[in-house]
């Protein structure tokens, strides 16, 4: 276990102070925008980025947080717009460990703890459709019944339409007592996992009597966490194992949270990179292990995700894109931060890089009498809504790799051809030169574009600065670098998913000035040791590392303006290195 007290108990003691959230209409006044400080010396950083090498697709929920019945300003006037500018995708609810004591229907919980005016299911859902968002609906395991969870189906997508698609069973129902700490609410008999999983069952099959569409999410424990790998009362395995040994092959998405506790802000700045690959790849043997032809369908939710110090200030800004795009690049569909508003204890104020540290999970200020403004925007909203700068949903997630521990890199191919690179800088004191190069893309010489979100700054900022293989990213900073490709007659974007000694790629052609083309060839060299053992959409001949692919007969003709688009599986032994250079009917083309 890495925290001395569960998240979910600090989270419980915070809401006290949010019960008394006052409701309005904006965000609050904030600080002018920070301004670099002067560097005691620049790094060198070198970043690279592959854009033929996907990662994975943004999906549409990827960006998402939390919301709780006890927070009286959920469904007030100014969140939808609060949603929308922090571009949130997903919002869960009724709210943490509150779902498993809270009644849907009443508007009620367990034990008469408090819920807040208006935060009601029909309240929440106008709200979240004007955020433009998706819910993510945590059923009452703890105190609740499949048949009540199957009224709330029925109830939200039959009789008034809302067609919701994501339904956890549960909260952290593993803190029910079966390991000791008790903190989640559960009034069945047995706290095994065995019974959890069982029960799993019934609410499914319950759920989707009512609607086979929706897709039910099961409760794990958190690889390399307490308690994974314990083995409780009334089972024969630990929790994960347990559980997915019973209801794989019920359920549609697995769910964990993400707590990583830190010593220091260095320390906390290393944990997207250090933990989440191994977690992920953990969770995902256990879909393969227990899901069986289903595995590639069954997906990985984080519905809740914060640092556990630092939480207001400016490591908490940083820490919180690199969570999101981490996890999304691992294959997580949903990362839902917690939460929006949450809520503090004005007795523990400290002082982290020049700021006030409120320790509140909230990412806006819940208007507590020692803190901001309510709705004041903490550093971790201002570094996830530079997410929404680097790329948006249906975009794609590329390679990009730092040559420097003090630097995250993380890039989009966007849907429009361009490239966008965010880089975090984790050096407290220095600002990074960072120097770029490209892999399957070329960029146009222009200045690009860039975003900067500054330490302790009260706003993002958008000029045009440096040039596509230079940029400066002050101390603590964030940038993210957005350019166009460069012009030419036509345009290449490859594509591929690898694996040890194999690969699939897809190749588009984009005709952007050869007027009407009847009949195509397009010749590149492999870089590598890459050999194209099957095609499909073009008839293809190689000759060492050297190909030629030509049209087949329903693909000849390629208007101006227009692509085409052809696909091949390959193996590989030393290298599947992209080709750097490509043409088309003769004409070099531009990548990416």
């Amino acid at each position: 276990m890495k925290w001395s007290v569960h998240p979910c108990r600090e989270r419980v003691i915070a809401a006290a102070a949010a019960l008394s959230l006052a409701v309005t209409g904006a965000i609050a006044a904030v600080a002018p925008p920070a301004t670099a400080a002067p560097s005691a010396a620049a790094s060198s950083v070198s970043v690279s980025v592959d854009a033929a090498l996907q990662l994975a697709t943004i999906p549409a929920t990827g960006v998402g947080t939390n919301v709780a019945v006890y927070d009286g300003t959920m469904n007030a006037a100014a969140t939808p717009g609060l949603l929308r500018t922090a571009g949130m995708g997903a919002v869960r609810y009724p709210g943490g460990s509150y779902a498993d004591i809270y009644h849907w229907q009443t508007g009620t919980a367990e034990g008469g703890r408090y819920v807040a005016p208006n935060t009601g299911f029909d309240a929440f859902m106008g709200t979240v459709r004007a955020a433009g968002a998706q819910p993510v609906i945590t059923a009452n395991y703890g105190s609740g019944t499949p048949q009540e969870a199957a009224d709330w189906v029925r109830y939200a997508n039959v009789t008034k339409g809302y067609g919701i698609t994501y339904w956890e069973i549960g909260n952290e129902v593993y803190g029910n007592g079966q390991y000791g700490a008790a903190w989640e609410y559960d009034t069945h008999a047995s706290k095994s996992a065995t019974t959890y999983a069982t029960n799993l069952v019934q609410y499914a099959s319950a759920m989707k009597a009512v609607d086979p569409s929706i897709k039910i999410g099961a409760v794990l424990t958190t690889p390399g966490n307490w308690p994974d790998g314990l083995v409780g009362p009334g089972d024969t395995m630990d929790w994960n194992h347990t559980v997915l040994s019973i209801a794989g092959s019920k359920v549609d998405f697995v769910i964990v949270h993400s707590y990583p506790g830190s010593t220091s802000p260095a320390d906390l700045l290393t944990k997207p990179q250090a933990e989440i690959p191994n977690i992920a790849g953990s969770v995902r043997a256990l879909i393969n292990q227990y899901t069986g032809s289903n595995a590639p369908n069954v997906g990985i939710a984080v519905t809740e995700v914060n640092a556990t110090n630092y939480r207001t200030t400016s490591p908490n800004g940083l820490f919180a894109p690199d969570e999101y795009l981490t996890w999304m690049e691992n294959g997580a569909f949903t990362v839902d931060w917690w939460a929006l508003h949450n809520g503090t204890d004005c007795s523990k104020l400290s002082t982290v890089e020049g700021a006030t540290e409120y320790e509140d999970y909230g990412m806006l200020s819940s208007g507590a009498s020692c803190e901001p403004p309510l709705n004041t925007p903490f550093p971790a909203y201002y570094g996830t809504q530079m997410i929404s700068r680097l790329g948006a949903p249906g975009d794609t997630l590329v390679k990009a790799a730092s040559s420097s521990s003090l630097l995250s890199a993380h890039a989009v191919r966007r849907a429009n051809g361009d490239v966008t690179v965010m880089l975090i800088n984790k050096d407290p004191k220095n600002s990074a030169t960072v120097n770029l190069s490209y892999t399957g893309f070329t960029p146009s010489s222009a200045a690009p574009t860039v975003h900067s979100y500054l330490k302790n700054a009260g706003s993002i900022g958008t000029t045009t600065a440096g040039t596509p293989t230079a940029q400066t990213v002050p101390a603590y900073g964030i940038t993210v670098v957005q350019m166009h490709p460069t012009s030419a007659p036509c345009r290449v974007v490859y594509n591929k998913n690898e694996w040890p000694g194999g690969l699939i790629g897809t190749v588009t052609v984009v005709n952007n000035s050869l007027g009407q083309v009847n009949g195509w060839h397009l010749g590149f060299t492999f870089a590598g040791d890459t050999r194209i053992t099957d095609t499909w959409n073009a008839s293809v001949t190689q000759s060492g590392p050297s190909v030629n692919a030509g049209n087949v007969a329903y693909n000849a003709a390629v208007p101006q303006g227009g692509s085409v688009q052809w696909g091949f599986k390959a193996t590989w032994s030393s290298s599947d290195a992209n080709p750097s250079a490509f043409w088309f009917n003769g004409a070099s083309c531009a990548i990416g």
